[in-house]
């Protein structure tokens, strides 16, 4: 029902405040794009200088020195791995928690702690932790001769201490997202299954799982974006190849053309095509989930 009542002036105070709101979030990243559509003239500033698709056409020649497909690749390789490993951390934790155990306050702070730590500490301490490691490893093989640990150059790596720093960031949103879930989940599904003669596997693969479906594709969601953009918790701990984000502020102090307004519409676009991949996703298991209990 609508109401016949006029709006009073609260209600276009409310409705300035919002669309300021709105404009203070999505503005920085509009402006972006529409400098990046500037012709071969153009610069870092409005007013535009023509309109074209020069600086998309640069960014794919290659920015500089830089292999920007290059660090690229490795931002969504990571994004990828971390995405994964969260989901199935964050779900195998969720299910843990369901059971009380002794210390799990404990471990659950512990979990959680990282997301009061400043993420550039964070950083640090983990770079620093795979220095110890070098120099653990180095003075291994001065003492023991042992060749396959004479050409050891370091620890630190993609898929070690930047996988890891970057767990540090999504694996506790991903446990506090499961953790609600689980909390209003009702068992009765699962008992209902283990009636019918269901074993463990096969509840947690029939039932809890198609259930949960859209909550997981939140937390994968998450996991993959929270990679792909970190930069803090990275920079300390990626090893001798940067990530994407990396290269990007390396950029903004080299890059003085509209160029690198075209190389952040890209990033930007592949990030809203994860999150509609995902929301995608999440809406095609809804819709499968309805029409089996409408055969059923």
């Amino acid at each position: 029902m609508t109401s016949d009542r006029p709006r009073g002036p609260a209600f276009y105070v409310l409705a300035l405040f919002f669309a300021g709101f709105v404009a203070f979030l999505y503005g920085p990243t509009l402006t972006i794009l529409v400098l990046s559509f500037q012709g071969p003239q153009g610069g870092l500033t409005f007013p535009m200088n023509g309109v074209s698709t020069h600086w998309f056409s640069r960014l794919w020649a290659g920015v500089g020195v830089v292999d920007i497909w290059a660090a690229l690749w490795r931002s969504l390789k990571l994004g990828i791995v971390v995405m994964l490993l969260t989901v199935v951390v964050a779900f195998f934790a969720g299910l843990a928690f369901r059971k009380h155990f002794r210390g799990e306050s404990l471990l659950f702070t512990v979990a959680i702690a990282s997301l009061i730590v400043p993420s550039i500490v964070v950083s640090l301490g983990i770079g620093l932790e795979f220095r110890l490691i070098d120099d653990g490893i180095k003075a291994l093989a001065a003492a023991t001769g042992w060749g396959f640990l004479q050409d050891h150059g370091t620890a630190m790596g993609l898929y070690t201490s930047a996988l890891g720093a970057h767990l540090t960031w999504t694996l506790p949103f991903g446990l506090l997202i499961m953790f609600a879930v689980f909390n209003r989940f009702n068992p009765a599904y699962e008992e209902a299954a283990r009636d019918l003669g269901a074993t463990g596997p096969q509840i947690l693969r029939h039932v809890v799982v198609p259930i949960l479906a859209p909550a997981l594709v939140g937390v994968a969601l998450f996991g993959f974006t929270l990679s792909f953009d970190e930069l803090a918790r990275t920079s300390q701990a990626i090893g001798g190849r940067n990530t994407l984000p990396l290269e990007l502020q390396g950029l903004t102090t080299t890059v003085t053309t509209p160029e690198i307004y075209a190389l952040g519409t890209l990033t930007t676009g592949v990030s809203l095509a994860v999150i509609g991949a995902a929301l995608g996703a999440a809406v095609w298991m809804q819709r499968r989930r309805a029409r089996r209990s409408l055969i059923g």
